[in-house]
C-alpha cells in the first residue's frame, strides 16, 4: 500500500520539500505530526487546480491537476455535477448519467467515468486506493471474472456470440469499460457499508443483552449512542439503495449511460459521411460546396438516396437492438448490487426492530416495577388508615372529664382489644376490596 501512496501521489514540489519531510518525520513521541493529512491533494489557493488521479482502458494510472473549467469541458458537465464530487460538502449518494460521462458520489468513492478513462479525486484514503487497486487488476486481468456469479443460461448464450468487438460494442461477450469502473465502485460502496453494518452488529447485540440483564444509566447512554449510528447509517444505505433502485426503474437513464456504444455510433456516423464526401469527391464533385440536385445525374442521387436510408436503416436496427441488450446488462449488473445492498439494508432493519424490542422489554419491566412500588404504596396507605383509628381513640380518651370506666382496671386492656379488632377488620375489607377491583394481584 505504501507503493502505491507514493506511484499515485503527484511529485512533491520544491518549494514544499521541507514542508513534507518536516510533516513525516516521527516527532520524540514517536508520532507523525501531520499523519493522515493529504497534502498533495489540497486544492491550491489561487491555481483553483485539483489532483485526480486517472485510470484509463488499459489500466494505467496517473496523476494529473486540472482546474475546475478544464474538467468541465473535458468531460462535458456542468458545474453542479462537479460540486457533487468537491470534498469539502456532504452531498447524498448519487449517480448520474451524463452524454458523455458519469458522475459517480457512493460514499468515499467520487469519480467521473466516461468511455476512455476515470478521472477520480486523488486521496490517501484507503477505499479510494483500493478502488484504484481494484480497477487496474479488473482491467488487466480480463473480463471472465466479473459475471462468475450469473446463472449458466446467461453465460450459455453469452459464450455462443462471436468475438466481435472488445470494447465499444454491443457484444454482451465484454462489459464496456464504464460499467466494469461503476461496479468496481458500486461493489466498493456496498461492501464499505456492510462491513459498518456488521460492526455495529457486532458491537449492538452484547451491549443489548447486557442493558436487558442490568438497566443502569450508562447501559442507557450507550444504547442512545448505538442508536443514532444505526439510524445515520440506515440513511446511507437507504440512499444508495433507492438510487439504484431508481436507475433500475429508468430505462432511459441506463441506456443514457451506455458511452462506448454512443461514441462507437458518433464515430462510425462520422466515417460514413467521410466516406460519402470521398464518393463524391472521386466523381468530381467538390465536397465543400454543396450539391445541386439539378445538376446532379439522376443515377448518383439515387445511389445516395439509397445509401443513406441503408445506413439510417442499419444504424437504427442496430442501436436499438444494442440497447436493449445493453439495458439488460446494465440491470443485471444493478440488480446484483441492489440485492447485495438491499440484504445490508435488512440487516440494519433487523438490528432496529431488536433494539426496538429490547426497549419494549425495558420499558415493560419498568412498568412492572412501577406497579408493585404503586401497589406497595396503596398498602402502605391503607395500613396507616388503620393504625390512625387507633390515634382517634386515644385522643377521644386522652379529653380532660371523668367517666366511670376511668375506674375499672380492665378497661384499658378492652379497649386496646376492640380497636385492634376494628382496625383488622377494617384493613381486610379495603384489602378485600382491591382484590375485587383487580387492583392488585392478591
Amino acid at each position: 500500500m505504501a507503493d502505491l501512496k507514493e506511484r499515485l501521489l503527484p511529485p512533491k514540489p520544491q518549494s514544499a520539500i521541507n514542508i513534507r519531510d518536516a510533516s513525516y518525520r516521527p516527532s520524540a513521541s514517536g508520532r507523525q505530526p501531520f499523519q493522515g493529512m493529504d497534502l498533495s491533494g489540497l486544492k491550491k489557493r489561487g491555481q483553483g487546480l485539483r489532483s485526480w488521479i486517472r485510470v484509463d482502458t488499459s489500466g494505467n494510472s496517473q496523476i494529473i491537476e486540472v482546474d475546475k473549467f478544464t474538467m468541465m469541458r473535458r468531460c462535458d458537465l456542468p458545474a453542479r455535477d462537479l460540486r457533487l464530487l468537491d470534498p469539502l460538502f456532504v452531498y447524498p449518494s448519487t449517480i448520474l448519467g451524463r452524454e458523455k460521462a458519469i458522475v459517480v458520489n457512493l460514499e468515499q468513492i467520487r469519480c467521473i467515468i466516461t468511455a476512455d478513462e476515470v478521472l477520480l479525486l486523488n486521496s490517501l484514503d484507503s477505499y479510494v486506493l483500493q478502488y484504484v487497486v481494484e480497477l487496474q487488476r479488473r482491467l488487466t486481468s480480463g473480463v471472465g471474472e466479473v459475471w462468475q456469479s450469473e446463472g449458466p443460461e446467461l453465460n450459455r448464450r453469452r459464450s455462443s456470440r462471436g468475438f466481435d468487438y472488445v470494447y465499444g460494442s454491443t457484444s454482451p461477450d465484454y462489459l464496456p469499460f464504464e460499467f466494469r469502473a461503476l461496479e468496481v465502485a458500486l461493489e466498493a460502496a456496498c461492501t464499505f457499508l456492510d462491513s459498518q453494518a456488521a460492526e455495529l452488529e457486532i458491537e449492538a447485540y452484547p451491549l443489548l443483552d447486557e442493558l436487558t440483564s442490568k438497566i443502569s444509566t450508562l447501559n442507557l447512554e450507550r444504547v442512545r449512542r448505538l442508536k443514532s449510528r444505526l439510524v445515520a447509517l440506515t440513511r446511507r444505505v437507504q440512499k444508495v439503495r433507492d438510487e439504484i433502485e431508481q436507475l433500475m426503474d429508468d430505462d432511459g437513464d441506463m441506456a443514457e449511460m451506455y458511452l462506448t456504444e454512443k461514441k462507437s455510433r458518433m464515430e462510425s456516423s462520422f466515417y460514413g459521411d467521410q466516406s460519402l464526401m470521398g464518393f463524391r469527391s472521386n466523381d468530381g464533385l467538390s465536397a465543400s460546396a454543396p450539391v445541386s440536385p439539378v445538376a446532379s445525374p439522376p443515377e448518383l442521387r439515387r445511389l445516395e438516396k439509397s445509401l443513406s436510408i441503408a445506413r439510417s436503416r442499419h444504424e437504427s436496427m442496430r442501436s436499438s437492438e444494442s440497447a436493449t441488450e445493453n439495458i439488460e446488462e446494465l440491470e443485471m449488473l444493478l440488480e446484483a448490487y441492489f440485492v447485495l445492498i438491499d440484504s445490508t439494508l435488512n440487516k440494519l432493519t433487523s438490528l432496529k426492530e431488536y433494539i426496538d424490542d429490547t426497549e419494549d422489554f425495558i420499558n415493560i419491566q419498568l412498568d412492572n416495577v412501577r406497579n408493585q412500588l404503586i401497589q406497595f404504596e396503596l398498602l402502605l396507605t391503607t395500613a396507616t388508615f388503620v393504625v390512625a383509628i387507633f390515634g382517634v381513640v386515644a385522643g377521644i380518651f386522652g379529653m380532660n372529664f371523668a367517666i366511670p370506666m376511668f375506674d375499672d382496671p380492665g378497661a384499658f386492656k378492652w379497649v386496646l382489644i376492640i380497636t385492634g379488632v376494628c382496625g383488622i377488620i377494617i384493613f381486610c375489607a379495603f384489602v378485600w376490596f382491591f382484590k375485587y377491583r383487580r387492583l392488585m394481584p392478591l
